[in-house]
């Protein structure tokens, strides 16, 4: 890797540097090294998000969250044997250190390792028929409805091709020969699209039924009325990483009481906060899946997405929340569709 040192951080670094290099491209580590460069751990996105979910902020130093143990090659290590810890290990860079642990490089394992392009596929629920947004919908679908210049739904895609994943699966219902005329079999946008028809209301997981024969390995579900610049990449290493049956994108929501609100022992008062907050995780519509988890979905029926997440819950099978920390929103409402379109210049 030749700029590696543009991914150098000292031990004092705070979490918001290293996400200023993990954001920067396609590099997914930064590495610690104290002031003679001799390696003291390594952090990740996955490490960064943890963190979070346990409560710390952007400017907490990110001591808390390095690996100290990291998985490092020896400077005369062969190609073929930094690949095979690598696949091993399933990690996308590795740091190499001389005899005294003193950091020479990283090397970029990805290049070796796997072709850009991601066979996963991409599950799309564009059948939604956006009653919130009318007048807006009453001609074309929410999806398609233009944000930033371009459809909503073109905007999605073209955000999972950054990433290389190209293999599209669109749930269609409401005024679906829009979507279908506009896209076609994807080919124009540098995507392979199929197209799924739902006769009526299947749920967020219920079309999933119609769909098993293409679904073998983990897939992405997502909403089709989310803008977002979310990883994608990023969110399957953590599914991956995890060992998750079922990875949920999570959104942190506030919730503020209008009231101040009092805390009582029998009938004396002991406390009183004036409006406070709660803060909450909430779904994000977007979603890994492992296609084992077909299994729980019922034959033409109604089912949604957080009755699927129970029931494999219910399983014992490991489910695991994914904090989306990058820029979000759910246009379901005509403020939203404004809020998206004035924002998308300066997010986008």
């Amino acid at each position: 890797m030749k700029n590696y040192k543009d991914i150098l951080l000292s031990p004092d670094s705070t979490i918001r540097e290293v996400l200023k290099i993990i954001d920067s491209g396609a590099i997914k580590i930064g590495v610690v090294v104290d002031e003679n460069e001799k390696l003291l751990g390594t952090i990740t996105d996955g490490d960064i998000r943890r963190g979070i979910l346990n409560n710390l902020s952007l400017d907490d130093a990110i001591d808390s969250v390095v690996c100290k143990t990291p998985t490092v090659c020896k400077i005369n290590d062969s190609s073929e044997k930094i690949l095979e810890i690598a696949l091993d290990k399933k990690l996308y860079q590795i740091p190499i250190v001389d005899s005294k642990g003193k950091l020479v490089g990283v090397r970029e394992v990805d290049e070796l390792s796997k072709p850009k392009y991601k066979s996963s596929k991409v599950v799309l629920m564009t059948g939604g028929l956006g009653t919130r947004l009318r007048p807006l919908t009453n001609k074309t679908t929410k999806s398609m409805l233009k944000v930033g210049g371009r459809p909503l739904l073109e905007s999605i895609i073209l955000g999972f091709k950054k990433y290389g994943f190209t293999e599209i699966i669109l749930s269609v219902s409401y005024k679906s020969e829009i979507i279908e005329n506009y896209f076609g079999d994807g080919s124009n946008f540098g995507v392979n699209i199929k197209y799924i028809h739902e006769n009526k209301r299947m749920g967020t997981a219920g079309a999933l039924n119609f769909m098993r024969e293409l679904l073998s390995e983990p897939f992405f579900v997502m909403n089709g009325d989310l803008i977002t610049n979310i990883n994608f990449e990023h969110m399957m290493d953590y599914h991956v990483e995890n060992g998750s049956v079922a990875t949920m994108g999570v959104r942190e929501y506030d919730l503020q009481v209008p009231y101040g609100v009092v805390k009582l022992k029998g009938a004396d008062i002991k406390s009183i906060a004036e409006k406070p907050v709660h803060s909450f995780y909430v779904s994000g519509g977007i979603y890994v899946l492992d296609a084992k988890v077909l299994d729980f979905v019922p034959e033409n029926e109604f089912f949604d997405m957080p009755t699927l997440f129970e029931k494999i819950i219910d399983k014992n099978l490991k489910c695991t929340s994914f904090p989306i920390r990058e820029y979000w929103l759910d246009i379901g409402r005509m403020e939203e569709f404004e809020k998206a379109n004035a924002e998308y210049n300066d997010v986008f």
